[in-house]
């Protein structure tokens, strides 16, 4: 079977993931790029006697490489082998999505365009002529509906055609008589400039807009009378153009652009209002949109809990059932022990909230398949900005940071500037990262039987996390940072009506990692923590003699004026700084078999803890510091040992005060 490999690139919004996801089913990867901290997903598919690799690449507006997912882009396309870039374009905004194709058509790739939501642009009021277009463009076109999967056989034969023919189209473009002469100019300095598999055509564009990159390797491998003579003719540019050859170049791209749109599009007359402007003047509202943003996130926990807890229930049965039949079987002993108390009390505890999980994570992907998510970062823009000082692009990293901290973390890496990044680094670890959720569903399930007030405390720790992180972000921007912060531009796509497939590849993809995490590091912590609880000898299981027991107990006095003062609580926030799961694995390990309570894990920290004390513990677990992936993250974005141990200190002081506060003035107040 012939394997060949397709890339695909498109602007955020166009439907780029739901392509690659229809395409490639369950049969994807996720990871970095090598060297960078962008997620790479890569998929699998067998099309008639082919056996295809497709490369989803970072969402982008062109590949000028301002950002890292712009460089990962670039550096695909160029050095990548790969036998077609499939180019997804959004048909009712394709004036702005043409941008980037003309940029990958430049860099020389085999181009296949996939003309997404025609029917969305036609009920919108455009005409587009798709032969027109594609004679106009010179490359193949296919027109798709992602969410239908109509088309997208029609696609892959394409590109396998295009693949077996592939094509230079650089040559067709052109930027105009006086940048086209100057282009073929460097041309003929720098014949045997290679930069992977660009033409020459592209790498000189890159030299006359002084990309660092080609710059670089052109005085590395050129005579310096040839880089003398390209600093002379980009002088001589700049006269022409008011010292801004990369307008110019810009100027000609969407010059190009206009002319296509005049031959094959015909733009819509009149100014009707469409469904998304009248739904946007409420949720975007700048009184109703924040409250709107709220009540949205609160009915997600709502629905989490109550639609949950009936299945969390039933793992819990399950998992009360198997032990006894191993203890049956076995009888009493090690190897039962480390089955039931180690790995069915610590595994076995946080696989229990999988159904929590699995549904807070298909909801998120439902808001966001929608189209809402995009305007919540827009409302919350005008909340960072004002109050915090930052960016409103800092809104990206902080709701990453809600699926995982360490996700958000390195993802600072898209702002522009160094005070941004530090400051909004040093405030994800505050965002009530998904690793949290078995926490709280652990103790809200413990003393709130009523779904409702379980919705409302998670609800309400989400909120203070973010109210912590404001105030971090902000005494960083007005007291070691003071620049200025650039309002950023995003774009609102259009909304849409989600589709189940897509909603549960991403639950998957989300809930998979949870999945990996318990079969990896919580089982392997859960293990040690059961070794330790058996050491030394003889020692009663679990008990203060043993070796955990003494570990908790050096730090049980530290946690007394916060209402945990007891070993076993010490021990699970130890080994929570490795994954915040942790916590309720240590839980599970150290409680399994401590008392035959048909309420399991849940009903031991009900009778361990008090409603006050479950609260002072939750809030110490969100705002404590944060694992061990999140703290490597901090060192390597900022490159420096001085920020991860600040974010330690900062996170476990703020906990400290904060629970301290929380449960003493609780005391005082007569709560219990």
């Amino acid at each position: 079977m012939e394997k060949l490999k397709f890339l695909l690139a498109g602007n955020p919004n166009v439907g780029k993931s739901t392509v690659f996801n229809q395409l490639t089913g369950m049969k994807q990867h996720v990871g970095n790029w090598p060297g960078k901290t962008v997620e790479l997903k890569s998929g699998n598919f067998t099309f008639d006697n082919y056996e295809i690799e497709m490369i989803d690449l970072p969402g982008n507006y062109s590949l000028t490489p301002y950002s890292v997912e712009e460089q990962v882009s670039r550096d695909a396309i160029i050095h990548e082998e790969n036998d077609a870039v499939i180019n997804v374009i959004d048909a009712e905004n394709i004036q702005r999505n043409l941008y980037l194709t003309l940029q990958i058509m430049e860099t020389g790739a085999n181009t296949v365009l996939a003309l997404n939501m025609l029917n969305y642009a036609e009920e919108a009021g455009f005409k587009i002529d798709v032969k027109k277009l594609e004679k106009t463009l010179g490359i193949p076109i296919v027109v798709v509906d992602a969410r239908e999967g109509t088309g997208l056989d029609e696609l892959v034969k394409t590109a396998i055609k295009a693949a077996k023919n592939p094509t230079d189209y650089s040559k067709r473009l052109t930027y105009g008589f006086e940048l086209d002469d100057h282009i073929n100019q460097v041309k003929g300095l720098f014949p045997s400039l290679k930069v992977g598999s660009a033409p020459d055509s592209w790498v000189a564009v890159k030299l006359l807009e002084g990309d660092d990159e080609v710059l670089d390797l052109a005085e590395e491998s050129s005579d310096k009378n040839n880089l003398h003579k390209l600093t002379e003719i980009r002088k001589h540019l700049e006269g022409i153009f008011d010292g801004n050859i990369d307008d110019a170049f810009i100027d000609a791209r969407y010059g190009e652009i206009e002319s296509i749109m005049k031959q094959a599009v015909k733009r819509p007359t009149g100014e009707k209002e469409s469904i998304t402007d009248k739904i946007d003047r409420i949720v975007t509202h700048k009184i109703l949109g924040l409250p709107i943003f709220l009540l949205i996130i609160f009915l997600i926990f709502y629905l989490t809990y109550t639609v949950g807890a009936p299945f969390q229930d039933l793992i819990d049965e399950g998992w009360t059932i198997l032990s006894g039949y191993i203890l049956e079987y076995l009888g009493e002993g090690l190897v039962s022990s480390l089955i039931v108390d180690g790995v069915i009390g610590g595994v076995g505890g946080i696989l229990t909230f999988l159904p929590i999980i699995f549904i807070l994570f298909f909801l998120l992907s439902l808001i966001e398949d929608i189209g809402y998510l995009a305007r919540a970062a827009f409302v919350i823009d005008r909340v960072m900005y004002k109050l915090m000082g930052l960016s409103g692009k800092a809104f990206i990293p902080m709701i990453l940071g809600i699926g995982c901290g360490v996700t958000g973390i390195m993802s600072t890496r898209t702002l522009s500037n160094e005070s941004d990044r530090i400051s909004t680094m040093m405030a994800i670890p505050f965002i009530s990262c998904s690793a949290r959720a078995p926490i709280y569903a652990l103790f809200t399930a413990a003393f709130f039987d009523n779904p409702l007030t379980q919705a409302i405390v998670t609800f309400g720790l989400y909120i203070l996390g973010m109210i912590v992180a404001i105030i971090v972000a902000k005494v960083l921007k007005s007291s070691v940072f003071a620049d200025e912060a650039t309002p950023f531009i995003m774009e609102l796509p259009p909304y849409r009506i989600p589709t189940l497939k897509s909603a549960v590849l991403h639950m998957w993809e989300r809930g998979f990692l949870f999945i990996k995490k318990a079969g990896t590091i919580i089982l392997g912590t859960s293990v040690l923590v059961w070794i330790l609880a058996n050491l030394p000898p003889g020692v009663e299981y679990g008990s203060v003699d043993s070796l955990v027991g003494m570990l908790g107990s050096i730090f049980a006095p530290v946690f007394a004026p916060l209402g945990f003062g007891f070993w076993q609580a010490g021990v699970a926030l130890i080994f929570g700084i490795m994954a915040k799961e942790i916590v309720v694995s240590t839980f599970g390990t150290l409680f399994s078999l401590e008392e035959d309570d048909e309420e399991g894990i849940t009903g031991v920290v009900g009778d361990m803890f008090t409603p006050l004390s479950a609260i002072s513990f939750m809030v110490f677990t969100l705002l404590y510091v944060p694992c061990f992936a999140a703290l490597g993250a901090i060192k390597e974005e900022s490159n420096s040992w001085k920020w991860m141990i600040i974010a330690i200190v900062l996170c476990c002081g703020i906990a400290y005060v904060t629970s301290f506060i929380i449960y003493q003035g609780g005391l005082l107040l007569g709560f219990t």
